[in-house]
């Protein structure tokens, strides 16, 4: 188990702060790749244990996090597998899901990515937070959705704000994503781009966006990055399929 203490740290973490009027009672942010002891593709805070990076450096990377941050708790980090299982950290055990939410204070939901979409969610009263990743296949499948509906604060008394992904000029998909989507809801066809013959660019944010408004979500922030394109700030599987993993995290202060 980790030592949580007051000593002062020896390195920098570049973190995104989100923009968005939360409760003082929550603690947000988004990790981007610096700051960590990694090398190679996985340069240099990887947080994933998946991904073939060495184990220890990871650990290192992880403690890192909690030492900057001074957390209350080890982060709960999830087994992810692009489904829309959304665990409930306050009563289930297993961590097999790709969202968590909590209402205990100090207990940390967190989810990983690298071009995927992170969206960190809390009540407007500051008494439950909740943290999803939506891959394509997560956003189609409604992984956002279920997120909202197992919370359990009415939609608008929610706020959600979108991290670091892959952004609308670089992520491009076949014309059977695009169908997918646009067979689940027509007005999403306006999120794709053709870029080629057969092939769109889609705009996951706006997706994103269009599905929580759906949901009766209308504060919603974020979506000004790009994965793929920032090189030397995040990682990108896109770009480099060898790499490393970001956090997005978020919990209610004890």
């Amino acid at each position: 188990m980790p030592v949580y203490d007051e000593q002062p740290v020896s390195f920098e973490l570049d973190l995104i702060q989100p923009d968005w009027p939360a409760p003082q009672s929550i603690v947000a942010c988004s990790t981007t790749r610096s700051g960590g002891v990694s090398g190679a593709g996985f340069k240099s805070l990887n947080l994933a244990t998946h991904v073939n990076d060495n184990a220890q450096q990871v650990a290192i990377n992880r403690q890192r996090l909690v030492d900057y941050l001074k957390l209350p708790s080890e982060p709960q980090w999830l087994q992810q597998t692009h489904s829309i299982k959304v665990v409930d950290l306050d009563t289930e055990s297993l961590r097999d899901g790709d969202a968590a939410l909590t209402s205990i204070a100090g207990k940390v939901a967190v989810v990983l990515t690298a071009d995927c979409l992170p969206v960190l969610f809390c009540n407007r009263q500051g008494s439950e937070v909740a943290a999803a990743h939506a891959g394509w296949k997560g956003l189609l499948n409604g992984v956002l959705e279920q997120t909202v509906i197992k919370m359990n604060s009415p939609a608008e008394h929610i706020m959600a704000w979108m991290g670091p992904a892959i952004g609308a000029t670089q992520f491009e998909v076949g014309s059977e994503v695009r169908d997918a989507f646009i067979q689940h809801e027509e007005e999403v066809e306006s999120c794709f781009k053709e870029s080629r013959q057969g092939h769109y660019l889609a705009d996951l944010y706006a997706i994103a966006k269009l599905r929580l408004k759906k949901q009766g979500i209308t504060s919603i922030y974020g979506g000004e990055f790009c994965t793929f394109t920032e090189k030397q700030r995040f990682f990108s599987y896109r770009r480099e399929k060898i790499t490393g993993r970001q956090a997005s995290l978020i919990y209610i202060k004890k």
